[in-house]
């Protein structure tokens, strides 16, 4: 984690007195200041949250059922291409 940047952008939140004396005793738990337990905490959740979407695993059957979802020929889908043909209501309207 990047915490030793430095810190240019400031962050505001608002939070009930119980969060606030929750994060107050974490804080002094782990021996750091609220700012940085918070910080610390929200990149740690965020790159958690990030790297669940960037990667995943899937067993060898898994990844050839895959692989063959991707290189199959793409499916018709009549009523999809009706409608992507159909004027739209936010097209500009046409000249009289």
């Amino acid at each position: 984690m990047a915490t030793h940047a430095i810190r240019t952008t400031k962050l505001d939140l608002r939070l009930s007195p119980e969060a606030k004396q929750t994060l107050n005793a974490a804080a002094r738990a782990s021996h750091r200041s609220v700012s940085q337990f918070v910080l610390e905490s929200a990149l740690s959740r965020a790159e958690e949250t990030l790297i669940e979407r960037r990667h995943f695993a899937l067993s060898a059957a898994q990844w050839d059922a895959f692989m063959a979802a991707l290189d199959a020929p793409p499916r018709a889908w009549p009523r999809l291409r009706r409608l992507l043909q159909e004027p739209s209501p936010f097209d500009p309207a046409e000249p009289a």
